[in-house]
């Protein structure tokens, strides 16, 4: 995405260099530097200031006509939020100097590619004692000193996510670092170790990521539920184990989302198998979009929520593993294994309830398309109305990871009679959810409870919710259009079950 011109970095940097008090020091720093000089997009500015930071911070927003806001007033930080007219926002973070000094600084942050700075007072002179710009040259990753890991752990997780980011190596004193480093990750907060973890995730290489975070003895203190995995076979059409199966699903899942979801590229789709997924599901690309970049608690999107179900939903297959005479290898009860273990980690991650809760649905739900796509008929009405009763809005969740489960079960055997079952089951149920609502997922009420009790002469209980919900499945199966239907449904109903015999 390009910039608007109010947010071109270099812009704003003229912009701000009026509002430097006499004398005083300013940098912009970190991220900003780094992905200036490899010529990426910059989205956010960092700057590191001597003097009254605060003072700087306010006079910019001012001028600029931004928003201000004390971030941490013991550290002297602020942030200015600049918006566009098309709502666009970047943010501008004012610190003061850490240290004596800026090579002190630099010095003290976490590798040398971030430690990087335009000195404002000179024409956006590179500062770069560490020498962070060859390494960058040389597309390597270097922390800033021998220690730079063991004070701050979740450096770790930062030097998997942006060696993997921006294709760069880890240096062998690095490699040391992060993997002394990693048991302290006990450590440090739940929240960073989480934002991180999102963020790879979300990232181009998940499935890369989490092969990373195993060598360097990561896996072990961030997920400790998932090593079971590592070993377990299974039995066809399955052609891996459970641990690697799970990191093809995570390599799927963002292959497959990048061509339904993000900006359609012909080149992304040419592969056979993705062009049939984009021929069935790629008129649902906004919605997809949409619903992917939605957050149940703000700053994480739903996209990282669904990785995250992905590399669960089969880390309760070691507790459940069973061989037949046969010598077929079964999981039964396997998805309810996984959601209690994704609950463990979601509560360990200070995830909020809401996301818990979609976890669980979506592993819980997480064979459900399967089965529907097993069928030789077509998937009815009452099908889809009982599918996203049971899993709302994760029903959506759950067909896209379907997909990617199925690309990873099969691999090079699956075939593409199997494929367009999966993808018809799929375009069936997106269809109903966002073309069709009305008719099978969320049937209008024609009936209340207190209707119910009155006209039948019934008292409150389980048994009267039992005939609203029969009496909108009969909708959704379209047996029942009006009032005078559903009652007449509703005596046939309580004929049929007596009370005491017909609850369910």
């Amino acid at each position: 995405m390009t910039l608007p011109a109010l947010f071109e970095p270099l812009d704003l940097l003229e912009k701000i260099r009026p509002h430097l008090q006499a004398g005083q020091q300013a940098y912009l720093v970190g991220g900003a530097v780094r992905d200036l000089l490899r010529q990426k997009p910059v989205h956010d500015l960092d700057f590191t200031a001597s003097g009254d930071v605060r003072r700087l911070g306010r006079q910019v927003a001012n001028a600029l006509g931004g928003d201000f806001y004390v971030m941490d007033a013991a550290r002297d930080t602020v942030r200015v939020i600049l918006t566009s007219p098309q709502g666009e926002r970047i943010f501008l973070d004012f610190a003061a100097l850490r240290g004596e000094d800026l090579q002190a600084d630099l010095r003290a942050r976490d590798f040398t590619i971030n430690a990087i700075a335009m000195d404002l007072r000179a024409d956006n002179r590179i500062v770069d004692p560490m020498g962070g710009a060859e390494d960058l040259r040389r597309r390597q990753l270097r922390a800033c000193a021998p220690d730079s890991l063991e004070r701050d752990p979740v450096r770790v997780l930062r030097a998997i996510r942006q060696s993997l980011e921006m294709e760069l190596r880890m240096t062998p004193e690095t490699l040391r670092q992060a993997r002394n480093a990693a048991p302290l990750l006990a450590g440090t907060s739940a929240e960073r170790q989480r934002d991180e973890l999102f963020r790879m995730l979300e990232g181009r290489s998940p499935g890369s990521a989490l092969r990373l975070m195993d060598a360097l003895g990561v896996l072990a203190q961030l997920l400790p539920e998932i090593r079971a995995m590592q070993g377990v076979t299974q039995s066809q059409p399955h052609t891996l184990d459970v641990w690697e199966h799970t990191l093809k699903v995570l390599d799927w899942l963002g292959r497959l989302l990048a061509v339904l979801s993000g900006d359609y590229e012909e080149d992304s789709a040419s592969d056979l198998i993705l062009g049939m997924a984009v021929l069935r599901l790629g008129r649902y690309r906004q919605q997809l979009a949409a619903h992917l970049n939605q957050a149940l608690v703000p700053g994480r999107r739903l996209r990282g929520l669904l990785m995250l179900a992905a590399l669960y939903h089969d880390a309760g297959k070691p507790a459940t593993r069973s061989v037949e005479a046969n010598g077929r290898i079964r999981f039964l009860g396997h998805e309810q294994v996984s959601r209690r273990l994704v609950e463990t980690c979601g509560s360990r991650l200070a995830l909020s309830s809401a996301e818990i809760d979609r976890l669980s649905a979506i592993i819980t739900g997480h064979m459900r398309v399967h089965q529907l796509a097993d069928g030789r008929q077509s998937i009815s009405r009452k099908a889809i109305y009982r599918y996203f009763h049971s899993l709302d809005a994760a029903g959506v969740d759950v067909c896209l990871l379907s997909l990617a489960d199925t690309l990873a079960t099969y691999g090079v055997t699956l075939e593409a009679e199997t494929w367009q079952r999966e993808l018809d089951a799929c375009r069936t149920l997106l269809e109903a959810w966002w073309e069709n609502p009305e008719a099978a997922v969320r049937p209008p009420r024609l009936l209340n409870g207190n209707e119910i009790m009155v006209h039948f002469q019934m008292a409150a209980g389980r048994r009267v919710g039992d005939l609203l919900e029969a009496i909108r499945e009969a909708q959704a199966e379209g047996q029942i259009k009006d009032r005078e239907e559903a009652l007449a449904f509703a005596a046939g109903w309580l004929r049929a079950n007596p009370e005491g015999k017909g609850e369910h």
